[in-house]
């Protein structure tokens, strides 16, 4: 798998939506907030364009994702926010020209539906992280935060590269054990919404990420059930489970009438006997860590170990 060339200070950020309409009042900020990074930036259309809860059409938000892999300008991608949208513009994507330009591709959340094609359907790593009109503009976006970010987007070499939670903020053993595979994944929701279309994802043998927000358990509960039905649990090779923000009972008066995540996890991800680590500080939520999706990654669960061996 391919490792995009590393961006440089003065290098050039395309930004783009590739889901949801941008809040007018978050668009300069974002903008501000990559070139204190030392980027120059090419605002791409869908950052001011709205058709309904969407950055513009369809044809026009795949359109500026060819444009700007193919551009040869513009040095990296950054995703200014998620929302929804991208598994839309799936079938619009030139994936020959995408794989034959691979570049810098950061975001998460709804991009997760980017993420996955590129990694398996052009062969090149992607980087899930936060995003400019949601973190980067934010009083809490912390120097863990922005220091991952940094890293990963300009490092030139990582392997060897240990994921660390922050300080005070520790890891928790599922199942004990080692397991190393390509690491893919990202939003639970998105990542089961590719089941059964020709994006899904492959997780056989590979480490699998996935995170949350907004989702009640019991919904938590349904798609991982879709996922093990599916056989995507069994063929991983291991788990990471990130932050699962908002994610409680649908009725916190009630608790009692939902299963807690803890036990969800107990119940449909244990049983499978596979290596699994939660608590990762990654997701919707602040600190987070920025992750290389496609990058090969051995995880001990025992000592909550995590770094990059290829």
């Amino acid at each position: 798998m391919k490792i995009p060339k590393a961006l440089k200070k003065g290098d050039t950020i395309g930004l783009i939506s590739a889901s949801g309409a941008t809040p007018p009042g978050k668009l300069y900020p974002a903008i501000d907030s990559v070139e204190k990074l030392g980027f120059k930036v090419v605002v791409g259309e869908t950052c001011r364009a709205r058709h309904g809860y969407l950055a513009g059409a369809d044809e026009l938000r795949a359109a500026e994702v060819n444009q700007m892999f193919r551009d040869p300008n513009i040095d990296g991608i950054f995703c200014i926010r998620g929302g929804y949208g991208a598994t839309k513009i799936l079938p619009y994507l030139d994936y020959d020209m995408i794989q034959a330009n691979p570049k810098v591709f950061a975001g998460y959340s709804d991009v997760t539906a980017l993420h996955i094609v590129f990694n398996q359907k052009c062969d090149f790593v992607t980087y899930h992280s936060p995003m400019p009109s949601t973190e980067f503009i934010q009083s809490g976006m912390d120097d863990y935060t922005w220091d991952s970010f940094i890293y990963h987007v300009m490092a030139n070499e990582s392997n060897g590269l240990p994921f660390e939670n922050p300080p005070g903020q520790s890891m928790t053993t599922l199942v004990i054990g080692q397991a190393t595979g390509r690491l893919v994944g990202g939003n639970l929701t998105l990542v089961t919404a590719s089941l059964g279309t020709p994006y899904e994802i492959d997780t056989k043998g590979k480490i699998l990420f996935l995170e949350d927000i907004d989702e009640n358990e019991q919904r938590i509960d349904r798609m991982l059930t879709q996922l093990k039905l599916a056989g995507k649990l069994e063929a991983v090779a291991g788990i990471v489970l990130g932050a699962w923000t908002n994610c409680g009972p649908e009725n916190p008066e009630q608790p009692e009438n939902s299963l807690s995540l803890h036990t969800i996890f107990n119940e449909i991800l244990v049983p499978l006997k596979k290596p699994i680590l939660m608590d990762m500080t990654c997701g919707h939520c602040l600190p987070t860590m920025t992750l290389p999706l496609g990058r090969t990654i051995t995880v001990n669960t025992e000592t909550h170990m995590m770094k990059i061996v290829g």
